[in-house]
């Protein structure tokens, strides 16, 4: 009966590919809740021959697991996907008076701690993939905890995808590479997007989907947008180049 009951349990939470639990920070008394999807392919993941990670930051107010269409396309090209829920209702309410970005750092500096947090913790529990070579998903205030995190010299950032985040520079550094997928309703604050030689310089690619906007951009988005950010992180991923992106 004990060993019914376990795989009951386990059939509650895992669903195909995709596992959903709460992951205790004890050193802060924080329960993280996360989804994790696995790669399409497990078996291609080893010791040896780690396969990619990708950490998913939502936007602000919308749900961690509301970004299948780019959990699928990511599991497919080889990522684990630890998409994870930053905002939790003991946390004060996002900041939306006075300098944003001082009185929001509050939030980006607790997110950028709970993903360095979870890159220790999963680490040694999943020795088959690379932690050690993270990229970073975020959408809004998702991606400026992943810009925070970016600015922050953590030798395991390689890369960051944002999805029109607006606040938190993009890190200019040669070790990380960026694409930054824009909405065409609401412009990022001065100083966020590189310049033009910025982007040569540091590897940025930045890339605006005319008439898509900054709200729609997760699963409850129009199908239309979710398969152009679907198909240029598929792209960016499989090193298509920034122009060629931009014409597709």
């Amino acid at each position: 009966m004990k060993y019914l009951k376990t795989i009951l349990a386990v059939s509650i939470f895992v669903v195909g590919a995709v596992s959903a639990e709460e992951i205790q920070d004890k050193s802060r008394n924080r329960t993280i809740p996360v989804e994790i999807s696995y790669p399409s392919d497990i078996s291609n993941c080893t010791v040896e021959n780690k396969c990619p990670v990708a950490f998913l930051s939502a936007g602000y107010g919308v749900a961690h697991t509301k970004y299948t269409f780019l959990t699928e396309q990511l599991s497919e090209l080889g990522y684990m996907v630890v998409a994870i829920r930053h905002e939790l209702p003991e946390d004060p309410s996002l900041s939306i008076e006075g300098n944003l970005f001082e009185t929001r750092s509050e939030n980006w500096i607790r997110g950028a701690i709970t993903l360095s947090f979870l890159k220790d913790k999963l680490e040694s529990r999943y020795p088959n993939y690379a932690f050690n070579e993270l990229l970073l998903v975020g959408h809004s205030n998702g991606g400026d905890i992943s810009a925070w995190l970016g600015n922050k010299d953590k030798p395991y950032v390689k890369s960051i995808i944002t999805l029109d985040h607006r606040r938190v520079p993009l890190p200019r550094k040669k070790e990380i590479s960026i694409l930054s997928i824009r909405g065409s309703d609401f412009p990022a604050d001065d100083g966020v997007l590189p310049t033009v030689q910025e982007s040569t310089d540091y590897d940025i690619c930045v890339i605006e989907i005319p008439e898509s906007k900054h709200n729609d951009m997760s699963d409850d988005g129009p199908a239309w947008l979710k398969e152009k950010i679907a198909g240029l992180v598929k792209s960016y991923i499989s090193g298509v180049g920034c122009n060629e992106q931009s014409k597709a």
